[in-house]
């Protein structure tokens, strides 16, 4: 299962991945990758990073901070979906 797939199965929404970027951080066995994600929805655009020695984990943590970056900005504008989240 794809890594957006993933996310979406565990906090649904209707983002779109427009940007998913690896650039090596550093060189060698150990070298560090980061990934930039950019995720939108609607009127809103947000930007992620994460970085790790795997690929697999920076990427989760781009789209984790991306989609987080997204969610806040949502409850933000809808403040009655906060009294909803526990």
């Amino acid at each position: 299962m794809p890594l957006e797939q993933a996310e979406e199965a565990i906090v649904p929404h209707e983002a779109r991945l427009p940007l998913y970027q690896v650039s090596a951080v550093t060189e060698g066995t150990d070298a560090q990758a980061e990934v930039i994600v950019r995720l939108e929805d609607g009127d809103k655009t947000v930007t992620g990073r994460g970085s790790d020695t795997d690929t697999m984990v920076a990427s989760a943590r781009a789209y984790v901070s991306a989609l987080s970056k997204l969610l806040a900005r949502g409850a933000r504008r809808k403040p009655e979906t906060m009294l909803n989240a526990g």
